[in-house]
């Protein structure tokens, strides 16, 4: 219209362009009605706040095009990827054929993809802690094999050689 606006509001509008797709034959998704700040999911099938997503200036709405939920979990399978080129299903494969328990320590849920830091090449999942101690002591078995003599109390029980002369064994 000459003053800049259209005939019909948004909703007549868009009602108006549904039936003319659907009087040409083509498929058309129903719409859903939503109250103020929510959105109708259709990879869910469900209702969402619009607080579920992220803010991002690009957008015309200035919301991001995910929501929460599903970047963190996109970005879980991206990580995988890039860093061990693995997919979401090898590493639950990975983690059935250890019998479902970190391969150190058997009481805890394995989390974190181990890897050789020289190779690259995935050995396992461990819980977070047993990943954690492994990085610490830069894969080197000596180290490993020095820290577990020492909780055991093998490593630090000095000998009395001479009075007032201890020795620490080799």
């Amino acid at each position: 219209m000459r003053d800049g606006l259209q005939a019909y509001c948004r909703e007549c509008r868009a009602e108006y362009q549904q039936a003319g797709q659907v009087a040409r034959g083509r498929d058309v998704r129903p719409r859903v009605r939503t109250s103020e700040g929510h959105e109708f999911r259709r990879s869910r099938g469900q209702v969402e706040p619009h607080s579920g997503r992220h803010r991002s200036a690009a957008a015309c709405d200035g919301l991001a095009t995910r929501c929460r939920t599903s970047c963190a979990a996109q970005g879980r399978e991206d990580h995988l990827g890039r860093k061990y080129g693995l997919t979401a299903s090898e590493r639950d494969q990975l983690i059935a054929s250890q019998g479902g328990v970190c391969c150190t320590s058997p009481a805890a849920l394995p989390e974190h993809v181990d890897h050789c830091h020289e190779t690259g090449r995935v050995r396992g999942v461990l819980c977070f802690s047993c990943n954690a101690a492994l990085g610490q002591f830069k894969d080197r078995p000596d180290a490993i094999w020095r820290a577990a003599a020492y909780v055991e109390g093998i490593a630090w029980k000095p000998t009395l050689v001479a009075p007032g002369v201890y020795q620490l064994p080799s």
